[in-house]
């Protein structure tokens, strides 16, 4: 397989070269600037390394997808879904334990459940002509909001509106993904470029609400309160 190949995908790309996606790639900063975000959120979090995990993870969808439009290859391509599906599987991980007190061990097992639910929930709808292997971590969103809604821990409830906002702004920028060539006639940049902002808001507002329940779990140290 050669790493190097020109990848075409979206509307905004007509040829090979370094600029070629101007919008596809400048739109990546909201990636960083969430990371950004997140990162300040360590000095005075409950859970800095949770915070700084988190920004990290950020930082690297920002650099891969910042790579693949920009250069339009393939190794870039796959970096790009690589950093997405780490982060995906890492919250999948991540909300049993922090919102259900789910021991490490077990917790770990929600990695390959998630993967094979994309499976399926891709095969069954590309069946229908609409597979997208972004319509499991939708569906998740969804999912992490009714469990939350009707917790029977009350102090958990009220993150469920975090979760659904997420559901409803991912589902607004799932649409215009797959709008993008569709409007390449009457809007040549396509619409990528938006699905890159809404997706920096979503994955911000999955940080900062995981951070949230760190502070509830475990609440700041008087240094951090200080700083």
């Amino acid at each position: 397989m050669d790493w190097t190949a020109y990848v075409d995908n979206y509307c905004e790309r007509i040829a090979p070269g370094l600029w070629g996606e101007p919008l596809n790639t400048v739109s990546n900063l909201a990636f960083l600037v969430a990371a950004m975000l997140i990162w300040r959120k360590a000095r005075t979090a409950a859970d800095p390394r949770l915070a700084r995990t988190l920004a990290v993870l950020l930082g690297l969808i920002f650099l891969a997808s910042t790579a693949f439009h920009a250069l339009a290859q393939r190794w870039a391509a796959a970096a790009d879904s690589g950093f997405i599906l780490v982060f995906v599987l890492y919250y999948a991980v991540l909300f049993p334990r922090l919102f259900f007190g789910v021991r490490p061990r077990l917790a770990w097992l929600a990695a390959p459940a998630f993967i094979g639910f994309t499976a399926l929930v891709t095969a069954v709808f590309s069946s229908i002509g609409f597979g997208s292997s972004y319509l499991a971590p939708l569906l998740g969103l969804f999912a992490f909001a009714l469990l939350l809604a009707f917790a029977r821990d009350h102090t958990l409830r009220p993150y469920w509106r975090s979760f659904a906002l997420a559901g409803g702004v991912f589902t607004v920028s799932l649409s215009l993904r797959t709008a993008d060539h569709s409007v390449c006639g009457s809007f040549p940049p396509g619409t990528h470029f938006l699905w890159h902002l809404l997706n920096a808001c979503v994955l911000y507002l999955v940080s900062h609400t995981a951070l949230s329940r760190a502070e509830q779990v475990r609440p700041r140290s008087p240094a951090a309160n200080r700083a």
